[in-house]
């Protein structure tokens, strides 16, 4: 799994890298099943803080979190993408 972490408008500060490590830590089930995992942090009035996820079938899930802090930005995104996992998961497992 690829993984790759941009921020525009801003610097990322290195214990909000690890932090964001370590809830990607939290998929780790899923890394078999994912090609890229791409996260986009942007500071404008608020954080927006987005990822897109490309899986081995060729799907391709963008999604997308705003907040006015980062950190709660990233928990509220990575809930997000773990409810879209399990999601794709059981639409590949019931086309088998």
């Amino acid at each position: 799994m690829n993984f790759d972490v941009k921020a525009v408008h801003f610097t990322l500060q290195e214990d909000t890298r690890e932090y964001l490590a370590r809830k990607v830590g939290r998929i780790h089930n899923a890394e078999k099943m994912i090609i890229d995992l791409k996260f986009t942090f942007t500071k404008d009035k608020d954080f927006a803080a987005e990822a897109t996820v490309n899986f081995r079938w060729g799907v391709s899930v963008h999604l997308k979190e705003n907040d006015f802090d980062l950190n709660p930005a990233i928990d509220k995104l990575i809930d997000k993408l773990e409810a879209k996992i399990i999601k794709e998961k059981e639409k590949v497992s019931e086309k088998r």
